[in-house]
């Protein structure tokens, strides 16, 4: 089973949960009319493998903790679930949204055109990647890279949407 993952650009916190709270957790398609402005990125979690491209990006080893993030959805308090079985818990089925911290949205959106290729070489060398070409992956990482411009131009925070 894989994570699908959509990173996307908001105002606040409350603006998210307003629009998720009228599609029951649902992000609206990226890019339509009133929906928000985003980049589909499968399984490109924001601790893991979004943190080895920011590692790459800022010149340092990845860590765990590297991308802060605040839950966001579901609205309900943390309780976790009883068990796999807990179906009813929101914590346990998803989906969930984080709102990333400050540092990475100006991590990517700092980073020098000319410095995009070698950081993208040495996030493809991630072990969770398998050896993935970084030619495939030179756009998904421009697109976030741009995405994450957009975000300080505008004063925006970045988002990160997980279901199943």
């Amino acid at each position: 089973m894989g994570v699908l993952t959509d990173y996307f650009r908001a105002a606040d916190a409350a603006a998210v949960v307003r629009v998720l709270e009228l599609t029951e957790g649902g992000l609206p398609p990226l890019g339509t009319d009133g929906s928000f402005d985003g980049v589909e990125a499968k399984g490109v979690d924001p601790d893991v493998m979004l943190g080895q491209l920011i590692a790459a990006v800022l010149g340092e080893p990845w860590r765990v903790g590297l991308v802060a993030e605040t839950a966001v959805w579901p609205t309900t308090p943390e309780p976790g679930p009883a068990g796999p079985e807990d179906e009813d818990d929101p914590w346990a089925t998803g989906p969930w949204v984080t709102e990333l911290g400050d540092a990475t949205r100006d991590a990517l959106a700092g980073v020098p055109d000319e410095r995009i290729p070698a950081a993208v070489g040495q996030w493809a060398g991630a072990e969770e990647w398998g050896g993935a070409d970084p030619a495939d992956l030179l756009p998904l990482a421009e697109e976030l890279i741009a995405l994450a411009r957009r975000a300080r131009a505008a004063g925006e925070r970045l988002y990160c949407w997980m279901c199943l």
